[in-house]
């Protein structure tokens, strides 16, 4: 199936979850990244029953911290 992941529109297995994407994508700190498809926040405690669909779009968000 085709989902857009970061405006890039990429295939992936039917069915595919959350984790499993977030793993396939190589995402850098996962614990600390927040994940928005079709731009709805996806809670942390719902991330693993989290199954992507066709056309959905998923963004990886990391909050910076830092300044003065």
């Amino acid at each position: 199936m085709t989902i857009t992941i970061a405006g890039v529109k990429k295939e992936v297995k039917d069915g595919i979850t959350l984790p499993e994407l977030i793993e396939q994508e190589k995402v850098e700190t996962p614990m600390y990244v927040t994940v928005s498809i079709n731009e709805e926040f996806v809670k942390k405690s719902d991330e693993a029953a989290t199954v992507l669909k066709e056309g959905d779009s998923v963004e990886f968000l990391y909050f910076m911290g830092g300044g003065q």
